[in-house]
């Protein structure tokens, strides 16, 4: 069998890049250290990338073509109901916080929040890193839609699971711990268990014979 091949240069040095960014923070990372943890010479990093900002660009890059082979495949696997794929997927980011015993952070969501002011090429990456993660819950809720009531608005409804799932990583991460992760996310299985069943409700409800208004004349029998 032979060896799988060795990822090139640009590839190490983007997940090098990659993982010292999550650990250490954008602006607390310094080329050096991208060179030295890659074991790359500046000629070659130059060669791939002219600023240390076009590096996070090729991480975000990498970041949103792996959203399924990275984050969204592992959750699901075995999982077939849409809604549970919803709740592990927020499985996982609390996987992640209890391995690193809450120092875990959302990786484009703690690159948000230190740019603050970013280009807006960095500012556009982010944003598509969002709406894909947006849109795999979207579909999610769009597959369990029966469940909802008619007027859900499932892209509004899928937003407000990434900013649940958000809050709760920064929250655990400041507090060192995961109980602010884990009621956070029992408040949204609430939530979601309301809607199913004010649509259950709604269902009964116009299934019901409607009764005619009070002095209304009673329907003539037929002859």
């Amino acid at each position: 069998m032979s060896k799988p091949a060795a990822p090139s240069t640009r590839e190490r040095l983007v997940a090098t890049a990659m993982t010292l960014f999550q650990e250490k923070g954008y602006d607390s990372t310094s080329v050096a250290d991208v060179l030295q943890k890659a074991r790359v010479n500046s000629g070659s990093l130059y060669h791939f990338f002219p600023g240390k900002q076009d590096l996070l660009l090729a991480v975000l890059d990498m970041y949103h073509r792996g959203i399924g082979p990275m984050l969204l495949e592992p959750a699901w696997k075995g999982v077939e109901d849409p809604v549970e794929r919803i709740f592990a997927l927020l499985a996982r980011y609390r996987q992640g916080i209890v391995m690193t015993r809450c120092t875990y952070g959302c990786p484009i969501g703690s690159l948000a929040l230190e740019i603050h002011e970013p280009d807006p090429p960095v500012r556009e990456a982010l944003a598509r890193n969002f709406e894909a993660w947006v849109a795999a819950i979207e579909e999610c809720l769009a597959a369990a839609r029966e469940r909802f009531p008619p007027a859900t608005d499932r892209r509004a409804l899928a937003e407000f699971v990434l900013t649940t799932m958000e809050g709760a990583v920064m929250q655990s991460r400041t507090h060192r711990d995961v109980a602010y992760f884990d009621r956070s996310v029992a408040q949204l299985r609430n939530y979601f268990a309301l809607l199913t069943t004010r649509k259950a409700s709604t269902h009964e409800e116009d299934r019901r014979p409607r009764l005619a208004p009070r002095g209304s004349p009673a329907p003539r029998k037929r002859r």
